[in-house]
């Protein structure tokens, strides 16, 4: 599933909310057919391992005094998944997945480029091999080339492995070569779902045919072709709660006007 949405639509706190990184005010989330809302922390441990995140900026998600060994074991090791005797095994098979050599398993972070660091991310997600891979913006801060193998490197392993993930991003391109299905948001809300195809080629609401008119198209012969001029989109509803009304000065309420 595709989520895509400007900056500032509530993307990522979704992300965080099915994941209880934050508590939802409302709604239901359910994970593996069971609710996780309203979970005591010891009951919502054991489920933990089910879903894993992959951030948006791969250097700062990784602890940079851990060698890459540790740092893609760790989830498995807190999990109880494995044991020390097959934690050697457990890193060349995660490495292998996300195209990386075993040779590079005692190197730290600061020694890899982003989309390699990037990648390690990845492969710390699969190590407890989750039901679910909530991916959070995991290619904007990355070149286009770099980003396409990174993506590419998703599908690619999630596919073999089975996973399902909720990829978001605010690029429709990027969306379209992971995403089976989009979800599309605007001030917090999902304004249009279906199939990706039938979402890109025929899209019904006002808010997504915009996203996808934004979308650059290669071609240099469409340059000067003008653009569809499409309706104005109604006013979005407002994110911020409404400001505080003004707390009166000094103890006995607002100051009377003149009175210094």
């Amino acid at each position: 599933m595709g989520l895509v949405g400007e900056s500032g639509c509530g993307k990522s706190t979704l992300a965080r909310a099915v994941l209880r990184l934050i508590e939802p005010t409302e709604g239901e989330v359910l994970l593996q057919g069971k609710p996780i809302i309203g979970l005591s922390p010891a009951a919502l441990r054991s489920l933990r391992a089910e879903a894993q995140m992959v951030f948006q900026d791969p250097f700062a998600s990784l602890n940079p005094r851990m060698s890459v060994r540790d740092l893609i074991t760790e989830p498995a090791r807190i999990a109880g998944r494995i044991r020390p005797q097959e934690a050697r095994d457990l890193v060349v098979d995660l490495l292998g997945k996300v195209g990386l050599e075993p040779g590079v398993a005692d190197r730290y972070p600061h020694q890899f480029s982003g989309g390699q660091r990037q990648r390690l991310c990845i492969a710390r997600a699969l190590s407890v091999q989750p039901a679910l891979i909530v991916a959070d913006e995991p290619v904007s801060a990355l070149d286009v080339s770099v980003a396409r193998q990174v993506t590419d490197l998703m599908a690619d392993v999630l596919a073999r492995e089975g996973m399902a993930l909720l990829f978001i991003s605010h690029d429709m391109a990027v969306v379209e070569r992971v995403s089976h299905r989009i979800a599309v948001m605007q001030a917090g809300r999902i304004v249009e779902t279906g199939p990706t195809a039938q979402v890109l080629a025929n899209p019904a609401h006002p808010y997504a045919r915009r996203l996808l008119a934004a979308v650059p198209v290669p071609d240099p012969a469409r340059r000067h072709c003008p653009r569809a001029t499409l309706p104005l989109l109604p006013e979005p509803p407002a994110l911020l709660r409404p400001a505080p009304a003004p707390r009166p000065h000094g103890r006995g309420g607002a100051v009377p006007p003149g009175s210094g």
